[in-house]
């Protein structure tokens, strides 16, 4: 499924959608250049799982992980600045990815083995003045999640 997203306001919108279709274990793994919009994506899913407005939902570059409250926990993840899989172990990522919340993991190329076979993978690249946003469902879950995502958004337009 491709999507052209007019600006950021879109991007949150198609990011609320996908939140509200997620189930506790969907994994999104996104990919795309600094400035893609992969942050502005993961602010509206936080706001599609009922993540409280007072949680600032920003790029965990150097956190790593952040962990917010929502219907289901939203765990977000990026990868940019990992040095290697004992790092990823010691902040133990494997225990929050796929597993009780909703988890959307930034710069996923660099970890893969982190990922569950089972994931909705995203590209999100600029175009023009706005963005292209590439989702491939890799397994029934996240093709369920895809679906849902896709009747949401359906449900959603004007």
């Amino acid at each position: 499924m491709t999507l052209h997203l007019a600006d950021e306001q879109d991007t949150r919108r198609v990011g609320e959608a996908l939140g509200r279709a997620a189930r506790a274990g969907d994994v999104l793994a996104i990919e795309g250049p600094l400035g893609a919009g992969k942050t502005c994506l993961a602010q509206g899913v936080a706001r599609g799982l009922d993540v409280p407005s007072n949680h600032y939902v920003n790029s965990p570059t150097f956190a790593i992980l952040q962990v917010h409250p929502g219907r289901v926990p939203f765990y977000h993840v990026d990868l940019y600045r990992i040095g290697d899989a004992d790092e990823a172990l010691g902040l133990g990522l494997d225990e929050v990815v796929g597993t009780d919340g909703v988890a959307l993991v930034e710069w996923p190329s660099r970890l893969p083995w982190l990922l569950p076979a089972d994931h909705l993978a995203a590209t999100l690249q600029p175009e023009g003045v706005g963005r292209r946003l590439v989702l491939s469902a890799r397994g029934p879950s996240a093709a369920r999640w895809a679906a849902a995502f896709a009747a949401e958004r359906d449900r959603a337009a004007p």
